[in-house]
């Protein structure tokens, strides 16, 4: 099997708007979501990411916030393992982030060691 990894844009505007019941139900659904994957052994590891970041310019230079507008803004990875392209995509597809305005799941393939 292949690896991959989701890299989840998008959606924590909404989040910021929601009651802690209703953030945490979502966050059950999540959690479905990914223990869904766990149990056919395809699941690796993830996270959620905080919006605050520096960026380094290959001269050097630090921004202190990520070079994104906040709608395209990573908050999260997951890293899976599938059979193919196609197979990782259909499984990004199941993601919860799209009932909050997600904008995207960017589903690569993870470069092999060897």
């Amino acid at each position: 099997m292949k690896e991959f990894m989701f890299l989840f844009r998008g959606g924590d505007e909404v989040w910021n708007t929601k009651s802690s019941e209703e953030q945490q139900e979502h966050m059950q659904h999540w959690q479905q979501w990914i223990e869904g994957i766990a149990q056919q052994d395809k699941f690796i590891s993830g996270e959620r990411l905080h919006y605050y970041g520096n960026t380094v310019m290959n001269d050097g230079k630090v921004i202190d916030r990520p070079l994104t507008e906040g709608k395209e803004l990573v908050g999260g990875y997951l890293r899976i393992k599938a059979d193919s392209l196609d197979e990782a995509t259909e499984i990004a597809k199941g993601c919860p982030g799209f009932e909050w305005d997600n904008k995207a799941v960017e589903v690569r393939e993870i470069w092999p060691e060897n």
